[in-house]
């Protein structure tokens, strides 16, 4: 018999109400209590719109589509899952759900990485915020993340080529079909009822469920380990040993594993570090950091794809990552 609590659709609501509420019955824990509200309330949206996205894209997106756009050796692949990435606006844990979803779709592993990397802080919701706090440097931010993002995806096609990475979830060949052609005869012949409209919306919640089963878990640990670093570590100690260094960068980059929640979270956090450091390599290194190497995402990709995929992912991005950051930490002007 399946025991229905261990369920993360049931465990993390129950866990996350007990530690929003920890100050109630133990003041002692008053503080991690209110960071862990804090870190949800930020987490919360995002993540449900990847899980509705995820949702609509398996009930509603045909496999075909998802092959077709994100499949296949060409560099035009990786170019537009970059794209579809940075226009996904949604966090993170958000785009860590939408990226499996399209995994699990037929979008080939290279197309999935760039998508991952280019979602979660470098979206069109974060990029005013960006601007916002580091003026045109902000701008350099973004590309970066973007090249990062790209780059990765090509030396995964390379890998991919030579049978070093994990398969694709689906192995189809790339159809002959024309996507927007299909769509207006879908929306045509769509039959606009409530019968209609209630059975999709039992197939869009059927589609959410296994996604959230895959990702709440990590994401829930994520968030506690979070709330424990920051009720613990004073925020002058942190700032203290992140200096710009090669030193400094490296911890920097280390701090980000356990610190990564919410890309909203970490911009202003990266922005605090940089107005005290003057590290622009430093923040670079903790928002792309906290993608790159945050335990919640690579728990799930090394679930969900592989341990491959998860090892070839640090191997090529870590050095990217520590060298771009190097470089913009001589920009000191």
């Amino acid at each position: 018999m399946k025991r229905w609590w261990l369920d993360p659709w049931v465990w993390v609501p129950m866990s996350g109400a007990l530690l929003a509420t920890a100050g109630a019955w133990w003041p002692a824990a008053a503080n991690a209590g209110a960071i862990y509200t804090g870190y949800l309330k930020k987490v919360f949206v995002p993540l449900l719109i990847g899980l509705l996205l995820g949702g609509l894209i398996d009930h509603f997106v045909p496999r075909e589509y998802i092959v077709r756009l994100l499949s296949g050796p060409k560099k035009r692949v990786i170019a537009r899952a970059t794209l579809l990435g940075f226009l996904a606006s949604t966090c993170s844990h958000g785009c860590l759900a939408l990226s499996l979803e399209l995994y699990r779709k037929g979008a080939s592993v290279p197309a999935v990485m760039s998508f991952l990397l280019a979602s979660p802080w470098a979206s069109m919701s974060l990029t005013l915020m960006l601007l916002g706090l580091f003026g045109a440097k902000g701008f350099v931010i973004i590309v970066a993340a973007l090249g990062i993002a790209f780059v990765t995806g090509l030396v995964f096609q390379r890998l991919a080529r030579r049978g070093l990475i994990d398969p694709p979830a689906v192995t189809a060949e790339v159809a002959d079909i024309r996507i927007w052609e299909d769509v207006r005869q879908r929306l045509r012949g769509y039959p606009w009822t409530t019968a209609q409209l209630a059975a999709d919306a039992r197939g869009v919640a059927a589609g959410m469920l296994p996604l959230g089963r895959m990702v709440l878990g990590w994401i829930q640990l994520g968030l506690v380990l979070s709330a424990a670093l920051g009720a613990l570590v004073p925020h002058e100690t942190f700032m203290r040993f992140l200096g710009p260094s090669p030193a400094g960068l490296a911890l920097t980059l280390a701090f980000a594993t356990v610190m990564e929640v919410c890309s909203e979270g970490t911009s202003p956090l990266a922005f605090e570090l940089y107005r005290h450091t003057g590290a622009l390599g430093n923040a670079f290194a903790f928002l792309m950091g906290g993608v790159i190497t945050d335990y919640t995402e690579l728990g799930a990709v090394w679930r969900a794809i592989g341990r491959r995929t998860v090892l070839w992912m640090l191997a090529i991005t870590l050095p990217l990552v520590l060298i771009t950051g190097l470089i913009l930490n001589l920009w000191r002007v």
